[in-house]
């Protein structure tokens, strides 16, 4: 007995399958499926495979337009948020605080505080390759203003040495998805000039919206941000 009216079968080991058609897959079963994605190396190798494709993209194209640009968005995509995600065990608490010292949970917005996060090497070899092809790299983060000295101090401790701009949410702005924050930043970078010929993020409402000539969804099953 299962004490619910969903039909149910026995796997051989004993195991009950649940046959209801309209159950979600299980929660507890999902997240350690993304753990073992990440720590089995298939998340470093679909990483590296995406920003490869954007790489080449960037250098082949790069000669080809006036004032080549490069969006790239920061959390899962720029640097690795890996340590909080399990501490949190794949929850996203914005408040609280975080003490590193103490094999507990943390709130992310103390946790990006901290600015030591590490860089997702395979982008960092695109930031890399851009800055070297002479195209200006552009940060789009939906994090908030008030962690833009952390921020700043991370990306430079990571690598990313020489962007030309890290825009960030501002005080009391609410956005029904990041895309309506992002899009319209990358409206305005095309106005000055530039042409943005690859944007690179790790969620799909980093790339709606248009204002670039080629999108690269880095993976990301850790958490979805609308």
């Amino acid at each position: 007995m299962t004490g619910t009216n969903v039909p149910v079968s026995a796997r051989a080991d004993g195991s009950l399958l649940l046959t209801s058609p309209s159950q979600p897959a299980n929660v507890g079963d999902a997240m350690l499926a993304a753990a073992n994605y990440h720590d089995s190396g298939d998340y470093d190798r679909d990483l590296a495979a995406v920003a490869k494709q954007a790489g080449d993209w960037v250098v082949k194209r790069a000669t080809e337009v006036p004032r080549p640009a490069l969006v790239l968005d920061i959390d899962e995509t720029a640097l690795a948020n890996w340590e909080v995600i399990t501490r949190d065990n794949f929850g996203r608490p914005i408040g609280g605080a975080c003490d590193i010292a103490i094999d507990g949970p943390c709130g992310w917005a103390a946790w990006d505080q901290l600015a030591k996060d590490p860089a997702i090497d395979p982008v960092l070899e695109v930031f890399r390759e851009a800055r070297t092809a002479k195209v200006a790299v552009f940060f789009i983060t939906g994090r908030p203003e008030d962690q833009r000295r952390a921020t700043e101090q991370n990306l430079q401790s990571a690598g990313y040495a020489g962007y030309e701009q890290l825009y960030m949410v501002q005080p009391g702005a609410k956005y029904g998805s990041a895309a309506d924050f992002k899009a319209p930043i990358r409206a305005a970078i095309e106005k000055a000039g530039y042409t943005i010929i690859a944007n690179v993020g790790d969620q799909p409402s980093d790339l709606f919206g248009g204002h670039a000539e080629k999108l690269f969804l880095l993976p990301n099953p850790f958490y979805r941000v609308r």
